[in-house]
C-alpha cells in the first residue's frame, strides 16, 4: 500500500520527464479517458483526467503514485484502480487543485485503497 507521501511520486520516475497531457487512460477494467493536465513536481505529482461522456465530463485528480505504466507508442497510461474507484473519488477542483487540504483528502482516498 502506498503511503499518502509516496503517492504522489511516479513509481517509475523516468515518468515524469514525459508530457503525458493527451495520452489515454486506461484502468483495470477499461478506459476513462485522457489526460488533461499533469504536473510533475517532486513529491506532489498528479494527472488530471477528463472522463468525459464516461462519468457526464467530470475531471478527476490522480496521484502519480496510481500510474503502473506507459505505452509511449500508443500514449497510453495505465493506472492501478478500477473505474468505479476513480469514478467515486473526489472530483477535480480548479480552485482548490493546489490546495494541500484537498491534495490530502484525494491522497488519503488512493493511499487507503490498496
Amino acid at each position: 500500500m502506498e503511503t499518502r507521501d509516496d503517492i504522489w511520486m511516479y513509481q517509475d520516475q523516468t515518468i515524469s520527464d514525459i508530457d503525458l497531457i493527451g495520452f489515454s487512460v486506461e484502468a483495470t477494467d477499461g478506459s476513462i479517458g485522457k489526460i488533461d493536465d499533469a504536473t510533475n513536481e517532486v513529491g506532489g505529482s498528479y494527472i488530471v483526467v477528463d472522463t468525459g461522456p464516461w462519468i457526464f465530463g467530470k475531471h478527476v485528480l490522480l496521484p502519480a503514485g496510481v500510474v503502473q505504466r506507459i505505452d509511449h507508442e500508443d500514449k497510453t497510461v495505465y493506472v492501478n484502480r478500477m473505474k468505479e474507484e476513480i469514478k467515486s473519488s473526489p472530483e477535480w477542483d480548479d480552485e482548490r487543485g493546489g490546495d494541500e487540504s484537498y491534495r490530502s483528502e484525494v491522497g488519503t482516498y488512493y493511499s487507503t485503497r490498496d
